[in-house]
């Protein structure tokens, strides 16, 4: 298995796992995203779990929009659908693809 290989299985398993658990949140509870977005932030260990990866989403776009510009990287704007829609398990799997793919 090459490092894409890798990377890819890692972008797909990203998306799945979160999903199991965002899809029964969903089925439990209609697409309520004003308390999905409360439930975030429930408790402090929620909300400190929470920003934590906020805050690396933040500085993975930051970091891999330059490095997407130095290194010509095509469809570097994938990696914002995939964090708004996943996260960061999708996101930055993904973008190691497009960037080994380059």
């Amino acid at each position: 298995m090459t490092v894409r290989h890798f990377y890819l299985a890692m972008a797909v398993i990203g998306t799945l796992v979160p999903w199991l658990f965002f899809g029964s949140f969903f089925a439990l509870n209609g697409l309520d995203i004003p308390l999905f977005l409360q439930s975030l932030f429930a408790n402090g260990a929620a909300a400190g779990f929470s920003i934590d990866v906020l805050l690396s989403i933040l500085v993975f776009w930051v970091w891999s929009w330059r490095d997407a510009a130095c290194n010509r990287i095509r469809h570097w704007w994938l990696v914002l659908p995939a964090s708004f829609f996943v996260g960061l398990s999708l996101s930055l799997p993904l973008y190691l693809w497009l960037r080994e793919r380059a």
